[in-house]
C-alpha cells in the first residue's frame, strides 16, 4: 500500500492514487495537472522522510472542478451602543483527483 501526505493549499492532506480532496482554491497548468510537494512517503513498510529523497518524489494530480463553499455569517454586536454588523463569506474550492505519486 502507497500513499502520501502532501502540502496542499496551506494544510496537510493523507493521499493515495484515486483519492479525492476537496482544497483552496489552485489553478492547474492549461491542461489542468497540478503536482503537490509531499511532506511523507509510505511504501509498503518503507517510510521515508528525508527532504533530499521527497524532493525526487512526484504527487500528480487533475483538477476535477472549481466550487464554491458553504456560507458563513459573520455577526458582531455591541450592547447599548447600537452597533451591530452583518458579513457574510463563501470560500473558493477545487475538488482535485490524484492520478500518480512516483
Amino acid at each position: 500500500m502507497v500513499y502520501a501526505v502532501v502540502r496542499a493549499s496551506g494544510r496537510q492532506e493523507k493521499v493515495e492514487v484515486g483519492s479525492i480532496l476537496t482544497v483552496n482554491r489552485v489553478a492547474g497548468d492549461a491542461d489542468g495537472k497540478l503536482e503537490l510537494p509531499a511532506v511523507l512517503l509510505v511504501d509498503g513498510d518503507q517510510v521515508t522522510t528525508d527532504a533530499a529523497a521527497l524532493a525526487k518524489v512526484k504527487v500528480t494530480a487533475e483538477v476535477l472542478n472549481d466550487l464554491r463553499g458553504p456560507k458563513i455569517v459573520i455577526q458582531r454586536y455591541k450592547n447599548k451602543t447600537g452597533y451591530k454588523s452583518r458579513q457574510g463569506h463563501r470560500q473558493d474550492l477545487t475538488r482535485i483527483k490524484i492520478t500518480g505519486i512516483k
